[in-house]
Order: structure tokens, then C-alpha cells, then sequence
């Protein structure tokens, strides 16, 4: 009986942290493909519609130094819960007709809750999964890619539907893209927690680096790693439609191309542990980065058969992913560790990559071509196999000689 009750328990944990992160991507990826349509509705320009896209990147950089001191104040089952429900929030503001006041402070909403989710998680898997953290961080990777690839893929032909006279448009199909697994995400991470006693502080948090994390040379090789993917994804993700329209193909199968960006992105999250066996776990996070070297360099040289390349940099984006929110659990030798690792590193992360979008964005703008942008990118993807050379050592934070 009490094996049963440790079995149906672990599986709603597992449920819990699933259902989370199918709620992660959808409200981030599903803007890419609906970039013209914002920016035709609004009258946004192409360098605002860039900025647009890095404003949770933005919030993640400033909120995420706090989420360890609020998960230990309060606990990170309960601020988590919080976290979903501000996401609720945020998804109905965003899409409220109106004055575009209503986008971007929605968009900010969001972009507070997910930084949330973002930190806490991995230290959640430390928690309660802590003999199976490589494959239940890929689960949790490949639902987050996953989902952001259905989001990507549906957007458009969502905001096509016809309500009455006209179309739906884009505030109905980011509503529902990022409304529909909420209230059942919710659900599911409370019941899975009912009854759970988390310790929590009764002391006023701490100040930042009072951990010690900001002076950790381990934490700034996995800061440095998480910004650069990052950069990559969220780069590639909001511009990928725009550089496939530009090559003559429609805005519905613009938005598949960026699915299966990531749709392969999903499969190299899911590679993850198989890259962390034996002598490859030194490695893996420098070589990860190779196979989106080729898709760029391939996109530069031939943009029109851009399903070729595609799933090339969905593989390394996807691993890169994992590889870095592994790299957040693994590197720390507790859950404390690896939520104040977590905190840290995601801050700097997100703020090296919020520069990625409207720095391609800018470049396009200015250049009226994709080759300035793309060369960017490939930049980063060489910078971040540099940086993997030192953050796949066998170190862990916060520990003392």
C-alpha cells in the first residue's frame, strides 16, 4: 500500500512539473509568427517588434536574482502556484483590445511569471527527483520545446479563424494559445503539493550574492552558457518566419517552419542524457553547439531550402537548452545550491540574451538583408562552444577549499 501511494505520488510530481513546463514557451513563441500582424495592427516598427520580443527576456534578467530568496521565504511549491497564476493573468491582459499599453504591460506579466518558473524549476527537480534529474530535466525540456513548437505552428492559422465578419486575429490566438493548459497546470502542481509542509525561512531575505553565487567562478561559466543559447533560441525563434517570408513562402508555412525548429528542438532536449554518459559529459556542452554552426552557415548560403536547415539548429537549440538547465542542477551539490546557481545564472543569461532579438532586429533594419543578422548569430554559436569548454568540468558551486 504504501509503495502504491509512493508510486501515485511521484506521478503527479512528475504530472506537475510536465504541466508547468507546457506552459513555459506558448506565450513566447507564439508572437514570432505573428510579428506582421502585431506590427500591421499597431503600427509598431520593426526595431519596437524586436524589443517586444525581448521584454520578458528583460524581466527574466531583473526578477530572477529575487526568485531564490522568495522561494525560501515563502517556499518554492507555493511560489510557484503564484508564478501560474500571475502567467493567467498576464495571457488575458496581453490580449485585451485596445491601446498597446495593454501588450506591453501584459507582455511584462508574463515575463515576471515565467522568470519565476524558470528558476525555481531545476531546484524543484533537484527536490523531488533527485535520482533522476538528467531525464526528468529532458522531459522537462522537451515539453517546454514541444509545446513552443505547436504554439509556433497554430498561431497564424488561429488568428484566421473567423468570428463573425473578420478574422480572429492575433489577441484571440494568444489567448488561447497561452490560456489553454493553464487552469489544469494549476490544478494539477496544488494537488500534487496538498498537504506538503516546505521548510521556509522566517528571516527576511537575504541581499544578492549574500550566497556567495555572484563570486563563484563555476556560476559565471554556467551564466555565461545560459545567455548565449538563450540569445540563440530567442533569436532564431522570432526572426526564423520573418527570414522564410522573405524567401517567398506564406505567413501559415512560415509558422511550420518555425514548428519544426522546434519540433527538433524537442528531439536534441531529449538527447540530453545519452550527450551526459561516460567521458562525453566533459565535452558535450562545447560540441552541442556544432550542429546549428552548420544550419546557419547553411541558412547564409542557402536561404530557400531552409527545412534543411532548420532542424539543424532546432537539434542544438533544443540540447543547449537542457544542456544548460542540467548544467544548473547538476553543478550544484544541493537544491539550495542549485536554486541559487539557478537565480543567478538565469539573470545574467536573460540579460545577454534579450540583447539577441533586437540586436538581429537592428541589424536587418539597417542592412535590409538577413546576412549581418545571421553572422550574429553564428558569433554566439562559436562563443558558446567556448564557453562549454570550461563549464563541462567536474566543479560545483559554492564549494570551498
Amino acid at each position: 500500500m504504501a509503495s502504491t501511494t509512493r508510486t501515485t505520488s511521484t506521478a503527479l510530481l512528475l504530472a506537475a512539473v510536465g504541466l508547468v513546463a507546457a506552459n513555459m514557451r506558448p506565450t513566447i513563441t507564439a508572437v514570432g509568427p505573428l510579428l506582421d500582424q502585431i506590427g500591421d495592427d499597431t503600427g509598431l516598427a520593426t526595431a519596437a517588434l524586436g524589443l517586444l520580443a525581448a521584454v520578458p527576456l528583460l524581466t527574466w534578467a531583473v526578477v530572477s536574482p529575487l526568485v531564490h530568496d522568495l522561494g525560501r521565504r515563502f517556499g518554492v511549491t507555493r511560489v510557484v502556484l503564484w508564478s501560474l497564476l500571475l502567467l493567467a493573468a498576464g495571457t488575458v491582459v496581453r490580449s485585451l483590445p485596445g491601446p498597446t499599453a495593454s501588450l506591453w504591460i501584459g507582455t511584462a506579466l508574463i515575463g515576471v511569471a515565467l522568470s519565476v518558473t524558470n528558476v525555481l524549476m531545476p531546484a524543484v527537480v533537484k527536490r523531488d527527483h533527485a535520482r533522476r534529474v538528467a531525464m526528468v530535466m529532458a522531459i522537462y525540456t522537451a515539453l517546454l520545446g514541444g509545446m513552443g513548437a505547436l504554439a509556433s505552428g497554430v498561431a497564424v492559422p488561429l488568428s484566421l479563424v473567423p468570428l463573425g465578419d473578420e478574422p480572429a486575429g492575433w489577441r484571440f490566438a494568444l489567448l488561447v494559445i497561452g490560456g489553454v493548459l493553464l487552469p489544469p497546470a494549476i490544478a494539477v502542481w496544488a494537488w500534487a503539493h496538498r498537504g506538503s509542509h516546505e521548510e521556509r525561512s522566517a528571516v527576511p531575505p537575504r541581499p544578492r550574492g549574500g550566497t556567495g553565487i555572484w563570486r563563484d567562478a563555476v556560476a559565471w561559466q554556467v551564466a555565461a552558457y545560459m545567455g548565449l543559447q538563450s540569445a540563440v533560441f530567442y533569436m532564431t525563434v522570432t526572426w526564423l518566419a520573418a527570414i522564410s517570408t522573405s524567401t517567398g513562402r506564406s505567413p501559415v508555412v512560415a509558422g511550420i517552419d518555425v514548428m519544426v525548429y522546434q519540433i527538433f528542438a524537442l528531439v536534441g532536449a531529449l538527447l540530453v542524457p545519452l550527450t551526459l554518459r561516460g567521458g562525453r559529459e566533459r565535452y558535450a556542452p562545447a560540441l552541442v553547439p556544432s550542429l546549428a554552426v552548420v544550419g546557419v552557415i547553411g541558412l547564409i548560403a542557402a536561404p530557400g531550402s531552409i527545412l534543411v536547415w532548420a532542424p539543424l539548429i532546432g537539434l542544438s537549440s533544443g540540447a543547449s537548452l537542457g544542456m544548460s538547465l542540467t548544467l544548473m542542477a547538476i553543478r550544484a551539490r544541493t537544491h539550495q545550491g542549485a536554486s541559487a546557481l539557478s537565480g543567478m545564472s538565469q539573470s545574467v543569461g536573460y540579460a545577454v540574451a534579450a540583447l539577441g532579438p533586437v540586436a538581429f532586429g537592428a541589424l536587418h533594419a539597417a542592412t535590409g538583408g538577413w546576412l549581418w543578422s545571421l553572422a550574429l548569430l553564428l558569433a554566439v554559436l562559436l562563443a558558446q562552444a567556448a564557453v562549454g569548454v570550461f563549464a563541462g568540468r567536474d566543479r560545483y558551486v559554492l564549494d570551498r577549499p
